[in-house]
């Protein structure tokens, strides 16, 4: 983490520093509630709170200093504070300069769907030759990624650096702080339709991931994606593309499933490569990753070994056992129709199974027409494959609408409360069965999973 004397956070933030100037800094916190000793509390001004009125109580906790915004009255000048005209842009200023003091190359990651777990793979691969940090969780945004840099061992090499958005601009904000060496665009879905309207306008957004990469930067994206190839052509970096296609740099040439992992060849690595975790589009954030870490020398065996060492974040396909010995594909972090179907393709495709259940929730942020995503979900579910399908929340219910033509409605089960789910569905599993849950954060499906866990 960030070390340096209040004197030097001052230069780097270009504000005075009249007093406590060798009070030493270690580390950088916004909650008053976590500060740890020493730690530069950063207060923020939001709906129901001023983080202003905690700095006396933060900094009689153990915090080193903290910042003050300067039209904010009464700063206590008697503790080591720093007076700036903006906390969220100072903290912005302060991850930019440590992050050009320390000198490590950055890897930033963006893209609808994957970045997380393309996130984790590439910086397990990185790993087995360099001094990584990455994004913890989904620390991805405005403030997430500059807490995440400040975060950073000094000697670090390579950040890994996941970039997500909640409108337009705010990825060309988090490029231009990180400046990245290499760039990936994982793929352009049906998440945020909301916010900007049309997945031209997301390709757009995603876009904005090149306005920070370095003028020899590497641009990896997925090549079967026309709303990202046409805009790369005549692109003024070198360009790299993955994608199921043989058109692409990179591309699967065969995919055997497993029941808990996935391997995989690739035209570049004709020896297969074990993934400890499901699903044909994590084989592409795979393919993302090991392309990311060729830019940076690591040889094949050093990526064999970096697969499969790889520990994913929580809830993406997830592999876990229920009470009853069904298996559980917990999957519940996030959910968009790509995603969905990709997840849904998973469960099909595994065999040895007694029964198949989906348990699905509402996907949100999805705009006008998050009716007719979630029908033709439904309409996708094929009865030969799966057996019965249970449905959670408003939108869910058009999961159900659709998938009851092809299911019969005596194996559709719609739900608005999530108890009734849960006991209705614990009478349906049984040993040998496959249950996916998956549904947007904001659903909570990891309830379901912990119940049959239990």
């Amino acid at each position: 983490m960030i070390k340096r004397t209040l004197k030097q956070i001052a230069e780097m933030l270009d504000v005075e520093c009249p007093r406590f100037q060798d009070t030493e800094i270690h580390g950088v916190t916004i909650d008053s509630r976590k500060a740890g000793e020493g730690q530069l509390f950063v207060p923020f001004a939001g709906e129901h709170t001023d983080g202003h009125i905690h700095v006396e109580q933060a900094i009689a906790d153990g915090a080193g200093a903290a910042l003050w915004k300067k039209d904010r009255p009464n700063p206590p000048e008697h503790l080591p504070i720093l007076l700036v005209e903006d906390p969220l842009e100072a903290l912005q200023k302060l991850a930019e300069s440590y992050l050009q003091q320390t000198n490590a190359k950055v890897v930033g990651i963006t893209g609808s769907n994957g970045k997380t777990t393309t996130k984790d793979m590439t910086a397990s691969l990185l790993a087995q030759k360099y001094k990584v940090h990455k994004t913890a969780g989904n620390y991805n945004n405005h403030l997430g990624l500059p807490l995440t840099i400040l975060d950073m061992e000094e000697d670090t090499e390579i950040a890994v650096l996941e970039m997500g958005m909640s409108s337009k601009g705010e990825i060309e904000l988090l490029s231009r702080l990180a400046k990245p060496s290499v760039a990936i665009i994982t793929n352009i879905g049906e998440s945020h339709l909301l916010d900007l309207g049309s997945r031209e306008a997301i390709a757009e957004a995603k876009m904005e991931i090149t306005t920070g990469l370095r003028e020899d930067g590497v641009l990896i994206y997925h090549g079967d994606e026309p709303l990202l190839h046409d805009k790369l052509a005549d692109s003024k970096w070198n360009v790299l593309s993955f994608g199921r296609s043989d058109q692409n740099d990179i591309y699967p040439l065969k995919i055997d499933a497993a029941t808990d992992h996935t391997v995989f060849t690739s035209n570049l690595y004709p020896e297969p490569m074990t993934l400890p975790i499901l699903g044909n589009h994590n084989v592409l954030n795979a393919l993302a990753a090991i392309m990311a870490a060729r830019q940076f020398g690591i040889e094949p065996d050093e990526v064999k070994k970096g697969l499969a060492d790889l520990k994913v974040t929580n809830m993406r396909m997830e592999m876990v056992e229920g009470k009853q010995g069904e298996k559980i594909i917990n999957d519940a972090y996030n959910a968009s129709p790509t995603a969905m179907r990709a997840a849904i393709d998973l469960v099909c495709a595994l065999k040895g199974f007694k029964h198949k259940i989906l348990v699905l929730g509402d996907m949100l942020e999805l705009g006008p027409e998050e009716v007719q995503f979630h029908k033709m979900i439904g309409e996708s579910i094929q009865h030969e494959a799966i057996d019965q399908l249970f449905t959670y929340g408003e939108l869910g219910a058009y999961i159900a609408e659709g998938a009851t033509d092809n299911l019969g409605s005596e194996n559709v089960f719609i739900f608005q409360d999530k108890e009734a789910l849960i006991e209705e569905l614990k009478k349906h599993v049984s040993a040998n069965d496959l249950v996916l849950v998956k549904a947007s954060r904001g659903m909570k499906l990891e309830d379901v999973v912990l119940a049959l866990k239990a």
